[in-house]
């Protein structure tokens, strides 16, 4: 999409869906491709509503009939409401339950986003099961069909600054019990894509933003609130959320056995100065800067998903604006904070 045709600003949270789920081109073109129906697995997360509302305007712009099928547990029945306005078929599914699972119709195309990170430290448990025995569920399940799985780039090292990032060769380190719980789900998917040739691709995601969560609008509503901005984690990755979705569908036609990793995130190395005297800028306020930049931090490099899918339609700076609008115009928060600045990997 060119840079001329983004919108200065979201007038409310329908107008952001709408644009965040809007289809570019490519994807349009990659479901005339796409054989079969579509299941999304965790669907009612904070991505998985706008991907499958950009799945069903994909198929419907590119003139196919297909099945897209929203599986979650549902707690939030405002997201499944609207799912099914958008014209996605929701089932409620507990993951957890083999027999649930093995009950769900079966699907040539499938994207995993069920996960749990929050309240590991308090409950690990449970983390390892949604994280690991899920994933055994589903892939058991889906053996016939290709899959792409979101995972995180919290699985690596935290890298030096002037890297560039973690690359998909580079070593696993993962730091705490959910970074080592989500590589068990992709040594999962993997031993199952080995075992019966079944077509995967892992998404390796850091970190999606919409105007509601993410690393900038945390960010901004400090500074907007005049909260200390902590400089420890001083560097990030971000994406729009719009962006990492569509790289995800069209992943679907890059699933291979073995599984292919990909690494989806923007090209920028952000920093966290930079992004907080941005929106004092912005905001005619100072931030307030605490404590000093490490060498290091959690940076993935996507350049292999950038030669497949191009570089992300929203760019940084324009990010930048629209979360200060949002912030300033009392925007909704969601309630999900990344936590970027965690260092010691418990969440």
């Amino acid at each position: 999409m060119a840079a001329e045709r983004l919108p200065d600003r979201f007038r409310d949270e329908e107008h952001l869906e709408e644009f965040m789920s809007e289809p570019p081109p490519d994807l349009v073109e990659m479901m005339k491709r796409l054989d079969g129906d579509l299941a999304i697995l965790g669907i009612g997360g904070k991505m998985g509503v706008t991907l499958g509302r950009e799945a069903v305007r994909a198929a419907k712009a590119a003139g196919v009939k297909k099945r897209i099928l929203g599986v979650s547990r549902f707690s939030d029945e405002d997201a499944r409401r609207k799912l099914e306005a958008w014209g996605l078929e929701t089932l409620a599914c507990d993951l957890l339950d083999r027999e649930a699972v093995a009950r769900l119709p079966a699907c040539p195309n499938v994207i995993f986003m069920a996960g749990r990170k929050f309240g590991t430290t308090g409950d690990s448990s449970l983390t390892w099961a949604m994280n690991t025995l899920v994933p055994g569920h589903v892939a058991e399940h889906y053996r016939e069909s290709r899959i792409v799985a979101f995972s995180t780039g919290n699985v690596y090292p935290l890298m030096p600054v002037k890297s560039g990032g973690a690359t998909e060769g580079t070593p696993t380190e993962p730091v705490g019990e959910y970074a080592q719980s989500t590589l068990g789900r992709e040594k999962i998917f993997s031993h199952f894509s080995l075992r019966n040739g079944t077509p995967v691709a892992i998404i390796r995601l850091n970190y999606a933003i919409d105007m509601r969560y993410g690393v900038l609008y945390e960010i901004a509503r400090k500074v907007w609130s005049g909260a200390p901005v902590d400089l420890s984690m001083g560097h990030a990755n971000v994406i729009w959320q719009g962006d990492a979705n569509t790289q995800a569908l069209l992943a679907l036609e890059h699933c291979a056995s073995p599984a292919n990793l990909l690494n989806v995130t923007g090209p920028e190395t952000l920093s966290v100065r930079f992004a907080a005297e941005a929106f004092g800028r912005l905001f005619d306020k100072p931030p307030r800067l605490e404590g000093q930049e490490r060498d290091t931090a959690l940076l993935n490099n996507a350049s292999k998903a950038a030669k497949l899918f191009g570089y992300p339609r929203v760019p940084l700076l324009k990010m930048i604006e629209w979360v200060a609008d949002w912030v300033k115009s009392g925007g909704r928060d969601i309630g999900k904070p990344s936590h970027f600045e965690t260092r010691d990997g418990k969440f």
